[in-house]
Formats: C-alpha cells, sequence, structure tokens
C-alpha cells in the first residue's frame, strides 16, 4: 500500500510539472539580415494558442510595437469560448497591424463568426494571397490558406510578389515548406502545427522539437506553439512566441 501511494504522488508530482511547464510564457527572440534600403523591421508571430489565455503581463513587457502581428493559425478550436478569442485579440491588436492565417482547427468555433470577429478587430485575414507592409522596402507577407482544406494555392500566395521584393511566407503547417522552396524564394518561413511534440521523451516526440534554423538556405522559424492540445500538459517542448527582428541594409 504504501508502494501505491509513493506511486501515485509521484504521477501526481509528475502531471503537475507538465501543466506548469504548459503554461510557461517563452517569448524567442530572432535576428535575420537581408539586403535592401536600410531599415528595422519588427515581427511577433504566435500559433496554437487554441484553448489558452494569453497572458497579459508576457504582453505587457514587450518592448515597443511591431511592424506586424502574425497569429499563425489555431487561434481557437471547438472548445474555445467566445470572449477568450476576444480576450486574447485585445491583447494583440495594440501590438501592431494583425493578420491572420487559417489553422486546421479555426473553423470549429464557426467560419463566419471568427471571420467576423477578426474584422471587429481590425484583423486582416490572409489566405493564397500576400500583404505588402507600409515600409522602405517592398516587404511581402505571404500565406497559404490551411492545408487541410485542400484549397491553398502556393501560386496565388506569391503572385504579388516581385523577384526583387521581400517576403516572409506562413503556413500553420511547415509540412509544405519543402514544396515552397522547391518553386518560389522567400526570405523567411513561419509556421507551428506541430507542437513541438507538445509531449516529448528526451530527444523522441511525435514530432520534430521548434526551432529556427537554415533549411536550404532559408531561415525557417518552426514554432512550438504556444497553447496545448487535448490535455494541458507539455514536456520537453515548451510554450513560445516570437519576435523575430529584420536588419536590412544595402551592404
Amino acid at each position: 500500500m504504501l508502494y501505491i501511494g509513493l506511486f501515485l504522488l509521484i504521477v501526481i508530482a509528475f502531471l503537475l510539472y507538465m501543466w506548469k511547464v504548459a503554461h510557461e510564457n517563452n517569448v524567442l527572440h530572432h535576428r535575420l539580415s537581408l539586403k535592401g534600403q536600410p531599415e528595422k523591421i519588427r515581427l511577433f508571430f504566435i500559433s496554437d494558442t487554441h484553448l489558452r489565455k494569453i497572458n497579459r503581463p508576457m504582453i505587457e513587457r514587450l518592448e515597443s510595437t511591431f511592424d506586424a502581428v502574425i497569429i499563425g493559425g489555431d487561434f481557437a478550436d471547438g472548445r474555445t469560448p467566445i470572449q477568450r478569442i476576444h480576450e486574447n485579440l485585445d491583447l494583440l491588436t495594440p501590438l501592431g497591424p494583425t493578420y491572420f492565417v487559417w489553422g486546421n482547427n479555426d473553423r470549429e468555433v464557426g467560419e463566419e463568426r471568427l471571420r467576423a470577429i477578426l474584422q471587429q478587430h481590425g484583423v486582416k485575414i490572409i489566405a493564397n494571397d500576400a500583404v505588402l507592409l507600409p515600409n522602405k522596402n517592398r516587404f511581402w507577407i505571404s500565406a497559404i490558406e490551411d492545408t487541410s482544406t485542400m484549397k491553398y494555392s502556393f501560386d496565388a500566395a506569391f503572385e504579388k510578389v516581385g523577384e526583387e521584393d521581400l517576403v516572409v511566407f506562413i503556413s500553420h503547417n511547415p509540412g509544405v515548406f519543402a514544396r515552397v522552396r522547391a518553386k518560389f524564394r522567400a526570405d523567411l518561413m513561419i509556421g507551428g502545427h506541430l507542437h513541438g511534440g507538445q509531449i516529448r521523451v528526451g530527444p523522441y516526440g511525435v514530432h520534430p522539437l521548434g526551432s529556427y534554423r537554415q533549411r536550404e538556405g532559408i531561415m525557417t522559424l518552426v514554432s512550438n506553439g504556444y497553447g496545448t492540445t487535448l490535455l494541458p500538459f507539455r514536456l520537453g517542448a515548451k510554450p513560445e512566441c516570437h519576435i523575430i527582428d529584420i536588419d536590412i541594409s544595402d551592404k
């Protein structure tokens, strides 16, 4: 009986630890150097919020405003209270112009309902399209529809982008990045969806751990995401959102 009680205590402590990790607020900083007219562009990226409430102190600690705030999909799912969607947008939209990319779970709250909420908060949806930021350089945010809809189009996402323009390509599912690299030119690719495996045993997980690294010559950010699916536990794949500082110079 003593051993059973000890075992249960260890299990409970372990679950509490995974719950604690899942509710951490980690903001990762990344840098990228590009060629063009000298200027600095700052992006904020958050994906896979799901049911989670964004931490107000974390947002309030962020420095300055951003040229673009990018919501990389799965901002909500069927479990998410509508009021929480409003509250999370109330925190994000003051940071800067806010853009939304569809994830595979977002439509569970109702597509028209979510579109209306995003419009109410002044958030622009990017799907099979590109938006030109009002900067000195021709700097685009390009994104496709969620890949699970089978309505995504790489050609449409890059149609407006010129050969000399700078472009950040967003897909909720980073599994398409290799196909994009094979046909199009991007300066940065960003995705989420995989949660870094969410629960990992040492180096092993259902999906690769998130990273910011060069892949076939293109800097690529794959985020662990901010929230969780199913149970609110994480192990070995900490929740995260991201600041990307882009330094553009003519040298």
